[in-house]
């Protein structure tokens, strides 16, 4: 049995029309918005909360937590809204829990005078340094593992964790289908690539969070129950899990962020094939950093990225065979049939209208 559920980064703009990242935007700017979302108690235990508490719904403030001299935090430097999903054995009913908890993110942030704005990575900085700078407990925090020493690199990204299991697999087997989605994530994420602007204008390419992130972040993380079940790897493969529900989950964490929530539904059925497939043999512990910066780059025009995300996108197929589930592939044969991701849409509308601003409006027109 199949599990799903998935994680949905949103940035917004302001109302002043201005990209509301950590420069521009306070903890408390955010959280009026959350502190008016409701809260559905049967989410738990399957949701964490989290040591800082600022977990407590299925939205949350996605940011920088600063610390003091102990695990509680004392600030947050925000970067946008994180979506949740609860855990679902279906794919249809995760992105109907997703499009709906989009809704009331989007009313209610409405109020409020934010827009959710569909970008992949920070158009206008390039580089995040906490201020104050970190304090020694900080600093200390930091090392525990490659994600918190590369925490920075997130600040600056959005994009989804796409989260599947399977009851019933071996700790070998869930790593080993870990290793396999990290060798062949070059070739599934440029069906999300949505962001082409970099320091206020076009970047020379499709994807810059694919471009700078991968290689430092993971690709895939496979959460395990017990210490000597963890592989020692930068960036990490495998990860403890926090709470039971955790136990045997991968995280694809690669992709870009779409604002078409069915090419997320696609998405997760290229995972489920790519679980069933038995005849692509390529693992890889950690992400082939030059292979997801020529994929960032030129996508599907490049022949070598083609036809690998070709034949990927065929062996899912085959592997779901006459599962319902293998329909949610069509938006993904569509976007390889053309050549084509949102970045070329974005880069057209930009080309058009010459503001980064002007584009993002027009995104997320559900």
């Amino acid at each position: 049995m199949f599990l799903f559920g998935i994680e949905h980064e949103v940035a917004f703009l302001n109302k002043e029309g201005k990209f509301a990242d950590f420069s521009q935007t306070k903890f408390a700017d955010f959280n009026q918005i959350i502190e008016k979302l409701p809260t559905y108690p049967s989410d738990y235990p399957q949701l964490r909360v989290g040591d800082a508490g600022i977990k407590q719904k299925r939205w949350y403030i996605e940011g920088f937590e600063r610390f003091a001299d102990s695990d509680k935090p004392i600030d947050c430097l925000p970067k946008g809204i994180e979506i949740r999903t609860t855990i679902h054995s279906n794919i249809e009913t995760v992105i109907s829990e997703l499009s709906e908890s989009f809704r009331l993110l989007r009313e209610v942030a409405a109020d409020f005078g934010f827009s959710p704005s569909l970008i992949s990575f920070n158009p206008y900085n390039t580089f995040f340094e906490p201020q104050p700078s970190l304090n020694d407990y900080e600093i200390r925090r930091r090392q525990a593992s490659p994600e918190k020493q590369t925490a920075h690199i997130s600040m600056l990204t959005y994009g989804p964790d796409l989260n599947i299991s399977v009851a019933n697999l071996s700790t070998e087997v869930v790593i080993d289908i870990g290793k396999k989605l990290t060798y062949y994530s070059p070739y599934i994420v440029p069906f999300s690539y949505s962001s082409p602007f970099y320091k206020g204008g076009l970047w020379d390419g499709l994807s810059v969070r694919t471009f700078v992130r991968t290689g430092k972040r993971p690709a895939a993380l496979v959460f395990v129950q017990k210490q000597e079940q963890l592989i020692d790897s930068t960036p990490s493969l495998t990860k403890i899990a926090r709470i039971p529900a955790e136990v045997g989950r991968i995280e694809f964490k690669a992709c870009d962020s779409c604002d078409d929530f069915f090419i997320y539904a696609g998405l997760l059925a290229l995972l489920k094939g790519l679980v069933l497939d038995e005849t692509l043999l390529g693992r890889a512990t950690v992400p082939d950093a030059a292979l997801h910066q020529l994929s960032a780059k030129e996508a599907f025009d490049n022949d070598d990225i083609f036809k690998n995300a070709t034949k990927v996108l065929q062996a899912a197929e085959v592997a779901l065979g006459d599962d319902p589930d293998v329909d949610y592939l069509t938006p993904l044969k569509v976007l390889l049939a053309k050549q084509k991701t949102r970045s070329h849409e974005l880069i057209e509308i930009f080309n058009r209208v010459s503001s980064i601003e002007e584009v993002i409006k027009q995104t997320y027109q559900v």
